[in-house]
């Protein structure tokens, strides 16, 4: 089997989806240009085009397929774009962590990344009237001491890893605590395929829509084959434009038609996982967090 440890998944579906966008907006412009950020206006532009015209878009779609899935929004982009998140919550789908503005986990303080952290579940509370359940570093940035973090805070899962082709369980090594994972990878992410923005220092030869999605559907076709878990991680402002959903949505559709495919919020795939692991009806892969507990790299000569 391609699958060594394979995973039932609900009503004998042959695979569990979930297509996660990344509402980051503008806030990466903001982030990567701290003092002229404000200034880049059609940088702005091309950013802001996701919460205003994607995620409608996208909820209608959702709408029309009875999909719900997860959103991934920087709390500060909750704030600056109340009406695409309000879509988002209306139609059924998950709000999920983001970090505030996209800061980067790695080069802060652990005070720092708690506060932050705590900032964007308030606003998340407040808006949703939900803690979240979930957390995606920004840009998979997670840190030595995310997992600490978001065990204490009460999180279920997270979905920053790329260890395993089905969800799997992380261990803090300080503490023996868990949490599910559910992994993604950078083949389901659309930055490599779409985007092409000079303010952010990421230049890709753009891809017309259907080449684009073609390593999509390889990579979904692999999963219903072997019983994976396929996760695109994409971006309103990128995958959301009109021809890449419209390729996209034609795709669901022919999915859906299957019947035997599970497409679900992330909170609902954690929560399977989680009933299956405690019945002791499966046993998932366990990875320790952080994987070493000091550097290793080595001065090489001298004995």
């Amino acid at each position: 089997m391609m699958i060594q440890n394979p995973i039932t998944w609900p009503n004998g579906a042959r695979c569990a989806c979930c297509i996660t966008f990344d509402m980051d907006a503008d806030s990466l412009i903001h982030v990567e240009h701290p003092r002229d950020g404000h200034r880049r206006v059609s940088a702005i532009s091309m950013l802001r085009y996701g919460p205003t015209v994607a995620v409608p878009r996208i909820v209608e779609t959702y709408k029309r397929l009875q999909l719900r899935q997860t959103f991934f929004v920087p709390a500060w982009c909750i704030e600056t774009y109340p009406a695409a998140v309000e879509a988002i919550l209306e139609s059924g789908s998950e709000l999920a962590h983001h970090s505030w503005i996209h800061e980067n986990p790695i080069e802060q303080t652990a005070e720092e990344e708690a506060h932050w952290l705590d900032r964007g579940i308030a606003v998340i509370e407040r808006v949703s009237g939900r803690k979240p359940r979930g957390w995606r570093a920004p840009l998979y940035n997670f840190s030595d001491r995310s997992l600490d973090f978001l065990i204490a805070r009460g999180f279920t899962y997270d979905a920053s890893l790329m260890g395993d082709d089905i969800p799997y369980l992380i261990e803090s090594r300080a503490t023996g605590k868990r949490l599910v994972e559910i992994p993604s990878h950078w083949g389901l992410d659309d930055w490599p395929q779409y985007v092409h923005a000079i303010d952010l220092d990421y230049v890709m030869p753009v891809r017309a829509p259907s080449q684009g999605f073609a390593v999509y559907v390889q990579e979904f076709e692999s999963a219903y084959r072997h019983g994976g878990l396929w996760v695109p991680v994409v971006h309103p402002f990128a995958s959301g434009r009109l021809s890449r959903w419209d390729v996209f949505a034609q795709f669901l559709e022919k999915v859906l038609a299957r019947g035997d495919v599970w497409f679900a919020p992330m909170e609902e795939i954690a929560a399977h996982v989680t009933a299956l692991t405690n019945s002791g009806a499966y046993s998932p892969h366990i990875e320790l967090i952080p994987q070493y507990d000091r550097p290793v790299g080595r001065v090489f000569g001298g004995g």
